[in-house]
């Protein structure tokens, strides 16, 4: 049974900012609701309810709303206008297609002096004067034959209630038991006759035995329920309330039952990190990313190919310093990294033009920088220490042409030993400074 709870009336005010109290319009219709409550004590401002298409019974609970100007109860199982007479405001009353059997209510509404569009099961036509003149010429007669109609109507009700509390209590001790030999009869294949020929028979092994059984139970099921199924649709009913509730439930009860074939079994979690502490490589959004190296910066570069216009607020980033993990919609990209990084260190930013996600991760200290060793330069010449003087002294000839080689001679030290050409060269004071 749906009631009308205060979580319902808020969710459909919104448009007034969830604020119940000075609600002026709701609507709650195909809610499956079977009473009307509370709605004149939350909402005293209402002006328009919406209640069409449930299993509503009865019109009750409404006397407190004084600003009410439009009700609409089509398609729920009304029998009796009634409990109207505090909608001092009420101009339209909507009750097509209920079962107000007792014409005599609609006199109640006379109190509703601002009522002017009331449907029932006419044709929604305007009611003209002239129809009104005829209507009370004859009014006595009118009412004479409304009341002799209303009393073979209550006569069938009761015993359209009473045939439907049979009924529901039939299906509620459920069907009954069928002995042995039926059953059998109803399997396929099974002619009705027993043999007891001990030669034909062959023993079966005991599992065989348990897996056919269940494949029969579930063939006779399937069958049971698609005829359960014809039956309830094909059987003959009038068009009660009773009947109206009552497949309504049926069709609740089939959805549940399917909902429940439905419900997947939750998947086992996916092993990100193995026992033995070893991290996998794992990519559930199936994303492409690449992976490099900056030797510069010394870092480590994730490039992340996400949705250009995913909104950042659904991945989560977690940076260690062994492996990175992102978190995109629930789903988990995972990723060792080649080399030790720092955390604390890392940043992760979106590019604007390619909306990619990029983690920009530093080396670990300590960690060793891979370089390529370069060969020691090699002096191709093979020019002697007197050559490369004699072609400095020649670079440029006028600032040094006085200079005579000739007196460039080698000269002895204080130790009597010879000195070398370029000492010779610049201790002789005969030699001007190059310029």
């Amino acid at each position: 049974m749906v009631l009308i709870t205060e979580d319902m009336v808020r969710r459909r005010a919104e448009h007034n900012n969830c604020e119940i109290l000075s609600l002026e319009e709701v609507s709650l219709h195909q809610q499956d609701i079977e009473k009307i409550e509370h709605i004149d004590k939350w909402c005293r401002d209402l002006k328009i309810l919406y209640l069409q298409n449930n299993l509503i019974p009865r019109i009750e609970n409404v006397y407190r709303l004084k600003k009410l100007e439009y009700l609409n109860l089509a398609l729920n199982n009304v029998e009796l206008i009634e409990n109207l007479e505090g909608c001092e405001s009420l101009q339209k009353l909507d009750l097509t297609v209920n079962f107000v059997g007792r014409l005599s209510s609609v006199e109640s509404l006379k109190h509703n002096i601002h009522l002017r569009e009331l449907f029932l099961y006419l044709d929604g036509k305007e009611i003209g004067r002239s129809e009104r003149i005829r209507a009370r010429q004859g009014l006595d007669e009118v009412r004479r034959r409304i009341r002799q109609q209303e009393q073979d109507y209550l006569r069938k009700r009761a015993s359209e209630k009473e045939e439907a509390q049979r009924e529901g209590g039939e299906a509620q001790r459920g069907p009954k038991r069928e002995s042995r030999s039926s059953a059998k009869a109803k399997i396929p294949g099974f002619d009705g006759r027993w043999y007891t020929d001990i030669k034909n028979t062959i023993p079966v092994p005991e599992e065989n035995k348990e897996i056919q059984g269940r494949e029969e139970k579930e063939k006779t099921s399937c069958l049971s329920s698609e005829d359960q199924e014809r039956e309830f649709w094909e059987k003959p009913c009038a068009y009660t309330p009773e009947s109206r509730l009552e497949a309504h439930r049926h069709l609740d009860e089939k959805k549940k039952a399917k909902e429940r074939r439905t419900v997947k079994t939750p998947k086992a979690p996916r092993t990100l990190i193995t026992p033995n502490g070893r991290v996998m490589n794992v990519n559930e959004p199936k994303l492409d990313f690449n992976l490099t190296e900056d030797g510069d910066n010394n870092t480590i570069v994730l490039d992340l190919e996400v949705y250009r216009h995913m909104d950042t607020s659904l991945m989560d980033v977690d940076v260690q310093p062994t492996y990175a993990r992102v978190t995109v919609k629930g789903k988990i990209f995972q990723l060792v990294l080649p080399a030790e990084v720092r955390p604390d260190s890392s940043t992760a930013k979106r590019s604007q033009i390619t909306g990619h996600l990029v983690l920009t991760m530093p080396r670990a200290q300590g960690e060793i920088k891979m370089t390529t060793p370069r060969p020691p330069k090699v002096s191709q010449s093979s020019h002697t220490p007197e050559e490369k003087t004699r072609k400095r002294l020649e670079v440029n000839p006028s600032k040094h042409s006085g200079i005579d080689l000739a007196n460039i001679v080698p000269r002895e030290n204080r130790a009597g030993e010879q000195t070398s050409f370029y000492d010779n060269f610049v201790d002789n004071p005969d030699v001007p400074p190059l310029m």
